[in-house]
């Protein structure tokens, strides 16, 4: 699901990312960053990530202002242990990712 909020364009993410299910979410950011300035991924439905996950979070922040909203604790979990929150926006909610 897509769709804009306060200015910002959200990508809800829903399952498990890793190298095998990664691509329609790669092209739908893709695709988003093409078109809005600001980018928020609700994160609120992933269930599992790997580094497949954070890599495309990190290729997107270099393109696009890209924020989290929302992480899941496994999430949380794997972007504080790498330290790829320090270099994310990541938020509790969509609408505080928006604000920002």
């Amino acid at each position: 699901m897509r769709y804009e909020w306060c200015g910002a364009w959200v990508v809800c993410a829903r399952g498990a990312y890793d190298m095998g299910s990664i691509a329609p979410l790669a092209a739908a950011l893709d695709t988003a960053a093409k078109r809005h300035s600001k980018v928020i991924l609700d994160a609120s439905g992933i269930t599992f990530a790997d580094s497949t996950l954070l890599n495309l979070l990190i290729v997107t922040h270099r393109g696009v202002d890209l924020r989290v909203a929302a992480p899941t604790q496994q999430l949380r979990r794997l972007l504080q242990i790498t330290g790829v929150d320090a270099v994310l926006k990541v938020r509790e909610t969509v609408e505080e990712a928006a604000a920002c």
